[in-house]
């Protein structure tokens, strides 16, 4: 059954909706067909949901992914103590430095930190994981071979030897809008708590946010100053967690 999740996986790239309805429908597969596609993805790294180290958190999800795509230490997913650090693309030099302490001192704690190697706060975060020996895991809404942004080329690598990059998007599929929204949901998911370090009222990050609101998860934020396009701000009166400094605690 794993064999047949991956095939429609792969098939369907990723997409959820046409992957439950070939799973549910019971779509009929060629046995030839499906004996060259055996044969030619003999090397891919996946877990599906069928498997025991599939990450019982996404089971929260009304659409867990059916198959998770890997490179790097797939062991990571097994870590309990997981945070999400999310934000901006266009970060601020206060929505860096903030980041760099927050993801320094979840490395101390042996927290992995959940994000998705956006460029801005996303990045910060990882790199931060990564330069205080800590763990890290990236959630990707391209395929997992597909590098985005490819700014990001050097960290993409640094994660695979130093952590965990997964997606539910095979081989080089390309980015689409829809894919990032539905990567969100993952790090969400994944997370025992979501920090947002800055964000904008109509982000991704807000997007996030909401994911994890609907299945329970705490969130964290940074105040901003004077600045009336905070989400941050919207969620802290919505009843989010404050962060004042870096030393906060949970």
């Amino acid at each position: 059954m794993n064999n047949i999740l991956l095939y429609f996986s792969i098939k369907y790239a990723g997409e959820w909706d046409k992957i439950s309805h070939a799973v549910t429908s019971y779509e009929k597969i060629k046995r030839e067909d499906f004996e060259n596609f055996l044969l030619e993805n003999k090397d891919i790294n996946f877990i599906t949901i069928l498997d025991d180290n599939y990450p019982k958190s996404l089971l929260r999800l009304f659409n867990p992914p059916f198959v998770l795509f890997f490179k790097g230490d797939i062991n990571i997913l097994a870590e309990n103590n997981k945070t999400a650090i999310i934000g901006s693309r266009k970060n601020s030099w206060s929505g860096r430095n903030i980041t760099i302490k927050l993801s320094q001192i979840a490395a101390k704690r042996k927290e992995v930190i959940v994000s998705g190697m956006a460029l801005g706060i996303d990045s910060i975060a990882h790199q931060g994981s990564i330069d205080n020996e800590g763990k890290t895991i990236a959630v990707l809404g391209s395929g997992i071979d597909y590098i985005y942004p490819l700014a990001n080329k050097k960290l993409y690598y640094d994660i695979i030897n130093k952590g965990l990059v997964i997606s539910e998007y095979p081989n080089l599929t390309s980015p689409k809008p829809i894919n990032f929204k539905n990567r969100n949901r993952i790090i969400a998911a994944l997370s025992n708590k979501v920090i947002v370090t800055e964000a904008n009222l109509r982000s991704g990050t807000m997007n996030t946010v909401k994911w994890a609101l609907d299945i329970g998860i705490d969130i964290y934020c940074v105040p901003s100053r004077n600045n009336l396009n905070s989400g941050c701000n919207k969620l802290i009166q919505e009843g989010a967690k404050v962060i004042y400094n870096e030393n906060y605690v949970v």
